[in-house]
């Protein structure tokens, strides 16, 4: 399974961004797809995930600034931020589990590579 995740970048404090994931095949429909980020030396924590049905679960902090959702086109998972800090400085990873408890629980069957988000004043 092949995910590919795009939209990072550099950013001001404030703004937004658009993270993509893309899909394809949608993962088998029995997959849930979810977001998690890296920050330098650290792993990989847990940021929002969704099934294809549409069921979210996000990270308590992140919600009201983070919000995942299923993208326009069939295969697309799509992660918007706002009113980003520098704490949301890392690497941003979109993977795939068999459940979106697994998901949660980083209990991770495919990742795709990460695209790094740069937030500064």
């Amino acid at each position: 399974v092949q995910l590919q995740a795009s939209g990072g970048g550099p950013v001001q404090v404030g703004g937004s961004l658009r993270l993509s994931c893309s899909a394809p095949g949608r993962v088998s429909r029995r997959y849930a797809v979810g977001w998690f980020r890296q920050f330098p030396g650290k792993g990989r924590t847990f940021v929002a995930g969704i099934t294809w049905h549409d069921i979210k679960e996000s990270e308590d902090s992140l919600k009201g600034r983070f919000s995942v959702s299923l993208g326009g086109s069939e295969d697309e998972v799509v992660l918007e931020m706002k009113n980003l800090q520098p704490e949301d400085t890392a690497v941003y990873y979109c993977a795939s589990a068999p459940t979106l408890g697994g998901v949660r629980q980083g209990s991770i069957e495919h990742w795709g590579q990460g695209t790094q988000v740069t937030v500064s004043s």
